[in-house]
């Protein structure tokens, strides 16, 4: 835990949970480490993690069993998806379209390099209407066979 973080302790041990799940290192429907396992491993207070874990819970991302422990629901990795999403769009995006108008950088740029990113083998979709139709490498293959 970064205790300098201005993010409460709760919520950055609920990241921690969502992040093991997301990474895989608990599926859904898995046994979550105990509460005072976590709080001893963490160095924190246990009603810390029990407020973290609470908090999941609110949102159907962790499930408890009564005497046998809490455990990832069924449907979490939707729900943190759904979650972080929103996290995204609230907290995040704001601060990179002040920084895009800032420094006068269009969608069109961003489009570009998202392509670039996502596609480093130069392999980008070919758009016609907004649906992809062929990659562009395929697209060559295609001009190449009709000549």
């Amino acid at each position: 835990m970064d205790f300098k973080n201005p993010k409460a302790i709760y919520l950055q041990i609920a990241d921690w949970v969502c992040d093991q799940i997301l990474s895989g290192k608990y599926q859904e429907g898995d046994k979550l480490p105990a509460i005072r396992e976590c709080a001893t491993e963490m160095e924190v207070n246990i009603n810390t993690v029990a407020r973290a874990f609470e908090w999941l819970q609110m949102r159907d991302i962790v499930t408890s069993k009564r005497g046998m422990g809490n455990y990832a629901a069924i449907g979490a990795l939707k729900n943190i998806a759904a979650m972080k999403k929103e996290e995204f769009f609230n907290e995040q995006l704001p601060d990179l379209f002040n920084s895009m108008n800032a420094l006068g950088i269009t969608l069109d740029e961003i489009e570009r390099r998202f392509d670039e990113y996502m596609h480093p083998d130069g392999d980008v979709k070919i758009l016609i209407n907004e649906k992809p139709v062929a990659s562009s490498s395929m697209q060559d293959d295609l001009q190449k066979d009709n000549l």
